[in-house]
């Protein structure tokens, strides 16, 4: 390896001379030490231009708020399912716990982590290897996948957000998180340790991460009365319920456990028409495999497009939201600001390359829930969106997408099987190519 060499005073003088002589760079200098990049470089015409208005518009019900946490995925695909569940009802507002779905959801992530690294364990494979070092960094965050969340619903149901509310550890999970991080890694190390007695090594990690999750989340309940009063002034008693049995009364007509995932992943060596996964991702044991079908991008928008004007229903995706936000007023564009004006640089990375070089994964997971097309019936302008960031931004707390921003940081939606072509629900009965642990593809919202 060739040595690296020090940037010495007469690159930096240099350097200084150039930046003092460039007016533009002095005017930038100015401008963004008092006002900051954003508001520098913000594209006024562009953002003006962002109407709010859709021609295919499903859900404007109340915003949810996830808080000081990663479980946008559980919200999203909750919010899908709430809109289901107030139609079958017959009401306007309606939330699920998310704190019950997250509870699960970690009790079976403990369960799955704990046995994926005893094999591991078992396998020989070094502690200091890729595998193993990410196995221990990635454990217990709080993002996820759609498949991930059915699996959760499936196994476990729902229950109405009154009936397991928030708690400080809900909205607020870091230190949670953390302490039952720190009781995971403790058990792979005695596994490490002490390869015998790896069984009860896990029995005895899993009691205690059930133990900390009730202390940290409550005791959520496994059976529960319901009553309701219709938006029609109709009283409702359903009686004793379990919470399986409620979220199969109320969502399950809309089949969500039987959607697929679609995928864009642009790197030219995963060909379209084809079954990816992630080694060692998933929660629920037993449970469906996260696998995604990579397909066009156009093909992921046609989808949505035809579930939001033909079956009037939400749709769950996945997506990189930090590039070209305006959180504030809630857009996104791909010429929203006009950063590398302001640095004179060429920000010139396509999807495939920001990919391969760790510039762009998916991190936040939310609801298509309008499209507005133009009068041509056939070009897509812009999209409406449900976040779960609180109604106190955007259009409370409601976003609009332009059409490319889609296409350049939108990664995948979860769509019903029945609308697939028959080309891919063959493709869906193959093997997945499985991609290692840490590949892009595998990040979660």
């Amino acid at each position: 390896m060739s040595e690296i060499k020090p940037l010495d005073e007469s690159q930096l003088n240099e350097m200084r001379s150039s930046f003092d002589s460039n007016k533009s760079c002095r005017m930038a200098m100015n401008a963004v030490t008092d006002a900051g990049i954003n508001k520098v470089a913000h594209n006024y015409d562009r953002a003006r231009l962002l109407q709010r208005s859709f021609s295919t518009l499903v859900d404007d019900g109340e915003a949810t708020h996830q808080d000081r946490s990663g479980r946008c995925w559980l919200f999203s695909s909750l919010n899908v399912a709430r809109f289901v569940a107030k139609k079958s009802m017959n009401i306007t507002e309606f939330e699920f716990s998310q704190n019950y779905a997250m509870y699960y959801d970690k009790l079976e992530r403990i369960n799955y982590f704990l046995q994926d690294m005893a094999e591991i364990v078992r396998s020989g494979e070094p502690v200091d290897s890729r595998l193993f070092q990410h196995m221990l960094s990635d454990v217990m965050g709080d993002g996820g996948q759609w498949t991930m969340a059915m699996n959760v619903y499936k196994k476990y149901g729902a229950v109405p957000k009154p009936l397991f509310p928030e708690t400080e550890s809900s909205k607020n999970t870091g230190e949670m998180n953390t302490q039952l991080r720190r009781m995971l890694h403790t058990a792979v190390a005695h596994m490490v340790a002490d390869p015998e007695h790896i069984d009860e090594i896990v029995a005895q990690a899993k009691e205690a991460g059930h133990r900390m999750l009730t202390i940290h989340l409550g005791e959520p309940p496994v059976s529960f009365d319901w009553e309701w009063t219709d938006k029609d002034g109709e009283f409702h008693r359903l009686g004793t319920v379990t919470p399986q049995e409620f979220w199969k009364r109320f969502v399950g007509d809309a089949n969500l456990e039987d959607y697929v995932c679609l995928v864009d992943d642009p790197r030219q060596e995963h060909a379209k028409g084809h079954k990816i996964g992630i080694e060692h991702l998933n929660n629920v044991a037993g449970g469906d495999a996260t696998e995604y079908l990579n397909v066009p991008v156009q093909f992921m928008k046609d989808c949505v497009r035809k579930i939001l004007e033909e079956q009037g229903i939400p749709v769950w995706f996945g997506a990189d939201c930090h590039p070209m936000m305006d959180r504030e007023q809630g857009a996104w564009a791909t010429d929203l600001f006009e950063y590398g004006d302001v640095y004179d640089v060429n920000f010139d990375m396509d999807k495939e390359q920001r990919v391969r070089f760790a510039d762009s994964a998916m991190n936040h997971a939310m609801a298509f829930v309008g499209v507005d097309v133009a009068e041509d019936g056939k070009t897509t302008r812009r999209w409406r969106v449900e976040n779960s960031w609180g109604t106190k931004i955007a259009d409370k707390g409601y976003f609009t997408m332009s059409d490319e921003w889609f296409s350049q940081y939108v990664y995948e939606v979860a769509v019903p099987k029945a609308m697939l072509p028959e080309e891919y629900r063959k493709a869906l009965e193959e093997p997945a190519t499985m991609l290692p642990a840490w590949d892009p593809m595998g990040a979660l919202a």
